[in-house]
């Protein structure tokens, strides 16, 4: 197995396609929050252009862009509708009924890709994407108002090679509101009380060891890592201008390519980096 799993480290953040999807008009006004502010539709706009060219333009991905759906104001937030691992692909069963119908274009888009497509169909089970945490190794599901037992069940026995673990999400609306990957066997977790005991517990019920670098700002802590051909180490990360303190943090990550990425108003919608792209590895057909 530790031959095996070598391997898989290898490979993680191999990544050769992503899928994203425009935002709507409706975003501003209906999308769901759990703040009050208002969202500069056009700053959000442009801060998702800016997003879907590093990972087309800067980074060389193949990227599959979904039109944006006026019926669907979170339809930007691609990350909760499907989680992709290898060749299969879990469609989710979203928490937030206003939700569901997401995930019909991810499918589509998805089988397109020729993955595996397995669907949540159970009526009493919900994940969301963002509670999803996959460490190359293994899958931390966060059990949270969007994500429940059910749902996590449903995950382990889509992805049998790996083994599956839930934790609390007592704050903040996903698991990946406060933590990500940074690097194999590396984990970005947000500095606040309840990040660092969900760590805790990750860390206990894990057989495997990760390093950790602790973010001042819980939401700074959510970044999309990946490793490219000739690029190496990539981190995508929020901005000095939303989080000063925690841009000098990632500053000690000295073998990444660091690429900061403004989530200004995606971020008052709960929204985060990862939240808006479903990440892919296609193997070469050899």
């Amino acid at each position: 197995m530790a031959g095996k799993m070598a391997g898989l480290m290898a490979d993680f953040g191999h990544y050769t396609h992503a899928v994203v999807r425009g935002v709507p008009a409706s975003l501003a006004k209906e999308a769901l929050r759990s703040s009050q502010a208002e969202v500069d539709l056009a700053g959000a706009r442009s801060e998702h252009e800016a997003y879907v060219q590093v990972l087309g333009t800067r980074l060389g991905l193949e990227v599959v862009e979904l039109p944006a759906d006026e019926s669907l104001p979170d339809c930007v937030f691609v990350e909760d509708a499907a989680v992709v691992c290898g060749d299969t692909a879990l469609i989710t069963r979203p928490g937030a009924e206003s939700r569901r119908r997401e995930t019909e274009a991810m499918k589509a888009a998805l089988k397109e890709l020729n993955l595996n497509i397995v669907e949540m169909t159970d009526e009493n089970a919900t994940l969301d994407g963002g509670d999803v945490l996959f460490t190359g190794q293994e899958f931390f599901v966060g059990l949270s108002k969007r994500t429940n037992q059910k749902g996590a069940e449903i995950l382990a026995d889509c992805f049998k090679d790996y083994a599956v673990s839930t934790v609390p999400v007592l704050e903040g609306l996903h698991l990946k509101s406060f933590c990500s990957m940074g690097g194999p066997g590396l984990i970005l977790i947000g500095s606040s009380e309840h990040a660092q005991k969900t760590l805790k517990i990750m860390q206990q019920m894990s057989d495997h060891r990760y390093d950790k670098l602790t973010l001042p700002d819980d939401l700074a802590a959510n970044c999309l890592y990946m490793n490219l051909p000739n690029k190496g180490h990539v981190l995508i990360h929020p901005t000095a201008e939303e989080y000063p303190e925690s841009v000098t943090v990632f500053e000690k990550l000295k073998d990444h390519m660091l690429i900061p990425v403004s989530n200004m108003e995606k971020a008052k919608l709960d929204g985060a980096l990862t939240c808006c792209s479903v990440l892919i590895t296609k193997r070469a057909d050899i």
